[in-house]
């Protein structure tokens, strides 16, 4: 099961996702209660080791600009939320750089598809609502032997189940994991990252 934990923002946080096995650790350069600034993020990744994948997660952003503030933060990976095209994901990979594109569950049908992204996550239809949702409607997309991820509403006690539920390859977390909106509960982070690798 890879696992990546979003929304970090202290080396504290950082180090307890990565120490409990955590695939991928993301990093909000969007706004958002867990925003932090590029410099932020380039600190926080050198707490990151070799073979983590270290994220920068964008909203509304053109691809190009979130490929600039990434590269700036020193990050090889960009997530993109939102409207996309086929154009965006040229735009990263010809950055030299690995996309994760964002899909909620209410998207159309042709959002589902294959556009050359090397992680596709999947969301609840009213994403950041931090609400557990039916994660086995998933399976009716016939994701198959893609790479993907499940988002939302996951927390320690439930991701488990709702992976299984999904036949997720991956699972993301963010607000499942915090004390208060956006500040990691250390404890819930290393719980989380066990609780999906068992």
């Amino acid at each position: 099961m890879f696992v990546k934990v979003c929304g970090l923002s202290t080396p504290e946080s950082v180090q307890a996702a990565v120490e409990s096995g955590a695939d991928a650790v993301g990093f909000v350069l969007t706004k958002s209660p867990r925003e932090v600034s590029p410099d932020r993020a380039k600190d926080l990744l050198a707490h990151v080791p070799e073979g983590i994948a270290a994220v920068g997660v964008f909203r509304h952003e053109a691809a190009a600009d979130a490929v600039a503030i990434a590269r700036e933060a020193g990050l090889e990976w960009v997530q993109l939320h939102g409207n996309r095209s086929l154009e965006d994901v040229k735009t990263v990979h010809d950055a030299g750089m690995r996309l994760i594109r964002a899909v909620t569950m209410g998207a159309a049908p042709d959002e589902f598809e294959e556009w050359g992204e090397e992680l596709l996550l999947i969301d609840a239809a009213v994403p950041g609502s931090g609400e557990a949702w039916d994660y086995s409607s998933v399976r009716k997309l016939g994701l198959g032997g893609r790479h993907w991820l499940l988002a939302g509403g996951l927390t320690p006690s439930n991701v488990g189940a709702a992976a299984l539920e999904a036949e997720a390859w991956g699972v993301d977390v963010s607000s499942g994991v915090e004390s208060s909106r956006g500040v990691k509960d250390l404890d819930l982070v290393r719980a989380f990252v066990q609780a999906a690798k068992a």
